[in-house]
């Protein structure tokens, strides 16, 4: 068997990088930006001030010894990252961190008054209220007269193109939303509908990423496939807490679901088959603990591995899930996405728009011509897209 690829795993720590901004930027700015969000008592203004605070001239603190989840943690590296700059370690951990403390912080995990209280709520609600969701939703009633197989794929560029509503993104200025819709730089979708089998008796497992506009359309997706007997059952992975700014959890399946069911037309017929779905169990929510940890997906445990190699096809939606499916680390553009996820265990499909310096699978003349368009902006910048598929 050929060697397992590899290369140097990104860190933070080059300034004028984009972990470096992201650590150096972007985390002070949602620090603030919840410190602002809630009426927090002078408890969790102290602790939200010592984090930001931490983050900027810190090291890595320890959990509590009484936090719920110390022993996964420390399963997890952080006794090795303990004591060491947030710029030293690797990105994709610091990153998985950082949210973590903040969520001790604002007192998620209690026990007292601000117990599973989501720090970033009305952001959440704000991007599922917005009128440009009313507008996507209304829209959906113009496929009804389109030929199944572009219904479909209108679909699954809504679920794609729908990552750029990621509040995170757009906490560093970085959003694209008014620029128009580029080529995709890979584009396996003839491949994504192969693996469904025409009976309809597969299991597809979806691996969420952001929650309100980037949410409505996947479970779009996935009520039509369900519709149409494309898939007999579906999964979809969700955090287990707040992360990552807007990263969908269970409550935020449950919102995005009853704003489905109480809109007009097509819409509301999907929030209906969805809402059914899941009261008979054809569609079920899943958290895993390793849904919000620091790690690749290439360490999945055992009972996550062994449920995801059911799946006639998972999708994986989005950057941070790409980054964790591939491996964060300096790839070759040209890298083969099927040699880096040949460790996932079942066919895999992610769907990505790109706003960081990973990505693989692309030929070298695109390469090239991104390059010399954009310069390294095309990367990380929100504007370029992929579909890639790993039978």
């Amino acid at each position: 068997m050929p060697a397992t690829p590899t290369a140097p795993v990104i860190l933070g720590d080059e300034p004028g990088s984009f972990p470096h901004s992201v650590l150096a930027e972007r985390h002070p700015a949602i620090v603030r930006q919840v410190r602002d969000a809630f009426p927090y008592d002078p408890t969790r203004h102290r602790a939200l001030d010592a984090l930001l605070a931490n983050c900027a001239d810190g090291a890595v603190e320890p959990l509590a010894a009484t936090a719920h989840d110390r022993d996964l943690w420390s399963a997890w590296g952080l006794g090795a990252h303990t004591g060491r700059s947030w710029y030293d370690i690797p990105w994709l951990w610091s990153e998985s961190y950082f949210y973590r403390r903040l969520l001790d912080a604002v007192g998620y995990f209690g026990p007292g008054p601000w117990q599973g209280i989501d720090p970033f709520r009305p952001c959440k609600l704000a991007e599922l209220d917005a009128p440009e969701t009313g507008e996507e939703l209304a829209a959906l009633d113009g496929l009804a007269d389109l030929p199944a197989a572009e219904q479909a794929r209108a679909l699954l560029h809504g679920s794609l193109w729908g990552n750029r509503a990621d509040l995170g993104f757009r906490l560093s200025g970085g959003g694209a939303a008014a620029e128009p819709v580029p080529a995709l730089v890979a584009d396996d979708s003839d491949a994504l509908w192969s693996l469904l089998p025409s009976d309809g008796a597969g299991t597809l497992c979806l691996i969420a990423d952001n929650a309100g506009r980037e949410l409505v359309p996947d479970l779009l997706l996935v009520a039509h496939l369900l519709e149409r007997g494309r898939v007999g059952r579906a999964v979809l992975h969700v955090k287990p807490y707040p992360y990552y700014v807007s990263d969908a959890t269970t409550a935020d399946v449950v919102d995005a679901l009853t704003r489905l069911v109480r809109a007009e037309g097509r819409a509301a017929g999907y929030g209906s088959l969805l809402w059914s779905a899941m009261a008979d169990g054809t569609l079920t929510v899943r958290a895993h603990p390793f849904s919000a940890g620091p790690l690749p997906y290439a360490d999945l445990p055992a009972d996550l591995r062994a449920e995801l190699a059911t799946a006639a096809l998972t999708v994986v939606k989005g950057d941070l899930n790409y980054r964790r499916l591939v491996g964060d680390r300096r790839w070759p553009a040209t890298t083969p996405f099927a040699d880096v996820t040949a460790h996932f265990p079942s066919p895999v499909a992610a769907l990505r728009t790109l706003k960081s310096d990973v990505v693989t699978g692309l030929t070298p003349a695109t390469e090239a011509a991104l390059d010399a368009a954009e310069g390294p902006r095309w990367r990380t910048g929100g504007t370029h897209a992929l579909i890639q598929v790993r039978p």
